[in-house]
This record gives structure tokens, sequence and C-alpha cells, in this order.
């Protein structure tokens, strides 16, 4: 079949079944994004193994589909971003720093001591923990969107964390990635640091002094949906300048993104617009996805044992880190156990870390498939237990 036709078809079969799934979950009381991660699991190779169908054989399917996977998961983030009230995220700012620094800090210290039971060395040990520290809070931002409480201190919290989070994972990734592979490690690990706090800082003042007043601007040219068409180039280039300037994960650059527009008078108009944009396709499409890459087959019967542990290990340590963190930062038991569910999910950070450390030889392909069971797992499992915890849906 014709590469396009092929690509057509998947495309409408993925939509389809997701929005399918999720109707479903949502009839069962559950979240949407848990139906669409299921089905993925399902067309996924462990189970029907869609995408190697004969029907869809040969050419690029899957890199494409993962392509647009991509902008799903930049498009969720930065509405997420447009859901946050700017002057509460400042104000959670320290439970936001706790969570984060803890629950980074005990997942490796937790990863660690799982792999050294299972005979790992000690530098194999920090590499599996890191690739258990990254959070995504996707999930968990979709999931508290249809909660109706993102906007909430447990949500602001949570966002910020999520970025903290994802500067130190990247510092560390980079950390290891000097002391294994020698050099000027000082200087590295610095030039790392810099680039970071650089690309923050300008992306927040550019956030906050530009682009609010731009989308006014633009609506008044004669321009067909100039406003959108702004709003998705400077996520694209957000995106594009968190990893190629700041070194820092693309979805990061999404979100600040979103912090930008929130401030905008156009902010509501935005968010409309957007919501149908990502909605109708490309976030059901990075749900599905997620189950399309994942084999947990691969892991072997041989692995199980070392799976389920480093799955407990990613569960604990971040209701147990980032929950104090919330307990130190000032909230509720209950809030500061939402927070630290919120922040269990794993995601494409982490699988990216893995990726980096298969491809150089630091770990082997079962551990990869173990760290793609823990992603699925803590996936599926976060939405249901943030579900429980909010047992009474509310608007804030």
């Amino acid at each position: 079949m014709d590469p396009l036709l092929q690509f057509l078809l998947a495309l409408a079969l993925i939509i389809f079944a997701a929005k399918t799934s999720g109707y479903l979950s949502v009839r069962l009381g559950q979240p949407a994004v848990l139906g669409e991660l299921l089905v993925g699991l399902i067309l996924g190779p462990t189970v029907l193994n869609m995408l190697h169908w004969p029907l869809f054989a040969g050419g690029h399917l899957g890199e494409t589909i993962r392509y647009l996977a991509h902008l799903g998961v930049l498009f969720l983030m930065f509405i997420a971003g447009l859901e946050v009230d700017v002057e509460a995220m400042r104000r959670a700012g320290r439970p936001a720093v706790l969570a984060g620094g803890l629950g980074v800090l005990l997942s490796v210290a937790l990863g660690l001591g799982v792999s050294l039971l299972f005979g790992f060395s000690l530098l194999g040990g920090m590499l599996i923990g890191l690739m258990l520290a990254a959070t995504s809070v996707s999930i968990s931002a979709q999931t508290m969107i249809e909660l109706g409480v993102l906007r909430s201190r447990v949500g602001v919290a949570l966002l910020g964390a999520a970025v903290v989070d994802d500067i130190l994972v990247i510092l560390l990734v980079s950390v290891a990635s000097a002391l294994t592979g020698g050099g000027s490690n000082f200087w590295q690990i610095l030039w790392v640091l810099v680039r970071m706090l650089l690309f923050l800082a300008l992306a927040i003042w550019v956030g906050a002094r530009l682009i609010p007043r731009l989308p006014v601007r633009v609506e008044r040219l004669p321009v067909s949906e100039g406003v959108m068409a702004l709003v998705v180039v400077t996520v694209l280039f957000f995106a594009w300048a968190a990893e190629a300037l700041g070194g820092v994960a693309a979805i990061t650059g999404a979100f600040l993104a979103g912090l930008a527009f929130a401030r905008s008078p156009l902010r509501h108009t935005i968010r409309d617009r957007m919501h149908t944009l990502a909605y109708a396709w490309l976030v059901p499409i990075f749900f599905v996805n997620i189950g399309l890459e994942a084999d947990a087959r691969a892991i072997g019967v041989a692995g199980i044992g070392c799976a389920l542990a480093l799955i407990g290990a990613a569960m604990l340590s971040k209701v147990i880190g980032c929950g104090l963190g919330g307990l130190a930062g000032g909230f509720s038991f209950m809030d500061a156990l939402r927070l630290g569910v919120g922040m269990m999910s794993r995601g494409e950070v982490g699988l990216i870390v893995a990726a980096i450390e298969l491809e150089n030889g630091l770990i082997t392909r079962q551990i990869f498939a173990d760290v793609v069971l823990v992603v699925l797992t803590t996936t599926l499992v976060t939405p249901i237990l943030l579900r429980a915890l909010y047992r009474r849906p509310r608007r804030t």
C-alpha cells in the first residue's frame, strides 16, 4: 500500500480507538487518559503489534506517528501552562522546589539500592536510578484538568516540581556522562548548568515582558488565524530552544510558553482554540503512542523480579520523597499525598535517558525493557490513584 494511504488509515484507527476507549473509561468512572493508554498497549507490540501488520509494512509509519506524538505532548504541556495561575505558582515555590528535589534524590537512592541487590555495579545502579528519577507530569496534568484541580495549590506545585525535577535530572545525567566519558568533567558540568540557567532566565523574561502583548497586536493584522499561528510558532520555538540551547526537555519549553500566554488578555480564546486543535487528534496520538512503543514481552521470565522491584522503587520514591517535600512546604497530609502521587508517573524524559544509555552500551536491553515497563505501569496507575484521592471532582 502507498505510504500515504498507510499513514491515513493508521491515523484514523488510532484516533478512533483513543476516543472510543476514552469514552468507555469515563463511563467506568476513570479518566479518559487511562483508556487511551490501555488501547495503545493493546495495539502495540505487547498484544497486537499493529504497526507490523502486513497492511502497514514498509515505510516510516512508526517514526511519523512518534513525531505527531511529540507534538501532542508539547501542546498538552502548553495547555497545562495556560491553566496555571502565575502568581499562585510563585507562592507555591517552596513546596515545588522541595518536592522536586527530594523526589529526584530518593528515586536515585532507591534505584541504586534495588540495582545493587540484583548484582549491578555501582555505576550501573546510579544510571538506573537516574532513569527512574525523571517525572513526566503530562499524564497527571491531563487527569487533574479532567478533575478540575490543576489550578489548585497541589496542581500548581506539581507543575513547578516537574520543572525542578527536569533540571536536576538533566544535570545529573550530564554529570554521569562526564564521569563515564572522561574529559574535563568540572568545566563540562559547569557549562551544562550555565546553559540551563541562561535559557530559563531568558525564557522567563521574554515570557513576562514580550509575549503577553503580542496576541492583541497580531489579532489586528489582516492574517487568518494569526493569533493561533503565533501560539503554535512560539510553542515549537520554545520547545526547540529548551533542548538545543538550554539542554532541558522540550516539554519544559512548551510549558514555559504556556505560562507566557497565560498573561495575555486573549488567554481564554487561546485556550479554547488550542484545546480543540490538540485534543481532536494530537494529544490522543501521544497517549496511544506510549503503548505502541512499549513491549512488555521483552523482559522475559528472568527479569520479572527486577522489573517488579524497580516499579516498587519508582512508585515509593516519588510518593515518599515528593510527599515529604509537600509536608515541609506547608501542605496537609492529604495534599502532600496527592502531590507525591501526581509526581509518580514517568514518561518521555526517562525513556530518552534510557535510550541514550542503551546506545552508549551503559545498560542492557533487558534493563531498557524494565524501564519501559516502569514508565507504562506508573503511567497507568497514576490517573487511577489521583482519581481515588480526589473522590469528588471540584472546580477551583
